[in-house]
């Protein structure tokens, strides 16, 4: 099996490059983020063990430039860090699995074996209502041909309501499904995003797909999927008479 590990803390990487070799593991290893994703990009691997903080271009990065890429080799994410990352951001990138340092080294090998026996995984389907298509992957938003760029919490509330599209949801559940756990301002703050989301999918195409259901909440509907046209936003000049 071939093993491609990223990992810049030298004792770990030849501790584990040994331990995995005699495990009959094959194992290439970079130091950094750059060399990691040059060689996960040039070579076919079997599992990739990528560490989240590395110089040059951390392990988050590193993933989301290999699932854009359309590279879908197992990866498994190896990190000591808490609090500002953690296995939700992971996974919602991409990864495949998640193990926090210090751990056991038959652990690893375990999760080795069962990511390598799974293979790597298919592109995932980009989400669709109507014209607008989230690629959950990529981050990306398209009103038909149109690229929509978003903030990270503008996706975050989009893909939600996507994911629910069609069924009214209450402020209280995008709170709790979109906001961290710790938030402690009031529901104000959905009505501000939705807001902001309103004015980027909908309103230059001249649409009304994300509407509200007074005392309930937020509805997200398709449109006719047909090529919206953008429609002007700017402030519009007065023309004069016509000679």
């Amino acid at each position: 099996m071939r093993v491609l590990l990223v990992e810049d803390e030298p004792l770990l990487a030849r501790t584990l490059v040994a331990g995995l070799g005699a495990e009959g593991f094959r194992v290439d290893h970079q130091a950094d983020g750059v060399d990691g994703l040059w060689a996960a990009t040039e070579h076919a691997y079997d599992v990739i063990v990528l560490d989240i903080m590395l110089p040059r271009l951390n392990g988050y990065d590193v993933l989301k430039q290999l699932r854009a890429r359309e590279i879908w080799t197992p990866v498994l994410m190896l990190t000591a860090k808490d609090g500002e990352y953690d296995q939700t951001d992971a996974f919602e990138l991409g990864a495949d699995d998640y193990l926090t340092k210090p751990f056991a080294f038959s652990l690893l090998v375990a999760r080795l074996h069962a990511l390598a026996r799974r293979g790597p995984g298919t592109r995932p389907v980009v989400l669709k209502v109507g014209s607008l298509a989230l690629d959950p992957v990529r981050r990306t938003v398209h009103r038909g041909s149109t690229e929509v760029p978003l903030t990270a919490r503008e996706l975050g509330l989009l893909e939600y309501l996507v994911r629910n599209a069609g069924a009214t949801v209450t402020k209280g559940q995008i709170l709790d499904n979109v906001w961290d756990p710790a938030f402690e301002g009031g529901t104000n703050v959905v009505e501000i995003y939705v807001g902001y989301l309103r004015r980027k999918i909908d309103e230059p195409f001249g649409l009304t797909t994300l509407t509200t259901v007074r005392g309930v909440g937020y509805r997200l509907v398709p449109d006719s999927g047909a090529e919206p046209v953008r429609v002007p936003t700017g402030p519009v000049r007065a023309r004069g008479p016509r000679r």
